[in-house]
């Protein structure tokens, strides 16, 4: 579980995102659900302190709180990054891109020397997951975009993850293909029992594939439920920024009962 308690992110003088108290658990499809500028890349990012939280705490179970630098460290080593750029290198193989989700189990030194062959087979493994096997050895610069973000999931698969973010995963791609790449990535999930936090702007997209859906307006969450429980007049206030209008239903902050610690 994350627990996020008053958690607030500044930019000089622009608030990004207000106070905020969330719980993530695990094994929970998350949805961030909102327009652009709402926040939702920013509390993303806080769950890995990519954006470093200007007030508040962030803890995880068994870990601890994630001002500390070997709880961070360990955090991030088991959390997979999904870009809406894919964040891959052109000129490498999908297989090369692949394998530097294994960089975060190294030491800088060792992190320059060939991966073993039980890494590599972790790798094709991960391929083979969002079928581009036959395509490990193509440079990335060669695939289309559908398959430039597969293998985006399969380097974040590579790091045999607990938690995936994802931040506009399908953004860039077209309606068809975007919705091809989430059920993957939701399937994948599913099956390995990865927690997923995933932004959004596609409503019909949220409502088919998360199991919580969190909408974002200004910097303030002010809708927290169920999918199902999201009416079209709810979506249509969430997008027109009238967050008085959307009948908010957020999940009450929940500490953890049992003691948090350092692995």
């Amino acid at each position: 579980m994350i627990q996020l308690n008053d958690v607030s992110v500044r930019f000089g003088s622009l608030v990004a995102l207000h106070p905020t108290s969330l719980a993530f658990e695990d094994g929970e499809f998350t949805v961030l659900l909102g327009s652009s500028g709402a926040g939702k890349s920013t509390l993303l990012r806080c769950l890995n302190l990519m954006n470093q939280p200007s007030s508040g705490s962030i803890t995880v179970s068994e870990l601890g709180n994630l001002q500390n630098r070997r709880a961070l460290q360990a955090h991030r080593r088991h959390t997979g990054m999904i870009f809406q750029q894919h964040q891959l290198i052109g000129r490498l193989s999908a297989l090369q891109n692949v394998l530097m989700g294994r960089i975060g189990y190294h030491t800088t030194l060792r992190s320059l020397l060939p991966l073993s062959k039980e890494e590599q087979a972790i790798g094709l493994h991960s391929l083979d997951r969002v079928g581009l096997l036959l395509k490990a050895l193509s440079r990335v610069d060669q695939l289309s975009g559908g398959q430039q973000q597969r293998v985006g999931i399969a380097r974040a698969l590579t790091q045999q993850p607990r938690l995936i973010l994802a931040d506009e995963p399908v953004a860039s791609l077209d309606p068809a293909t975007a919705d091809k790449v989430l059920a993957m990535l939701h399937q994948i999930c599913k099956e390995d029992g990865i927690s997923a936090v995933v932004s959004l702007h596609q409503v019909d997209l949220a409502k088919r594939y998360a199991d919580r859906i969190i909408g974002l307006a200004h910097g303030e969450v002010i809708f927290d439920a169920a999918p199902r429980e999201l009416t079209p007049m709810q979506a249509e206030a969430l997008y027109a920024h009238r967050p008085s209008t959307v009948k908010a239903m957020p999940r009450p902050f929940r500490p953890s009962p049992f003691p948090l610690h350092l692995a």
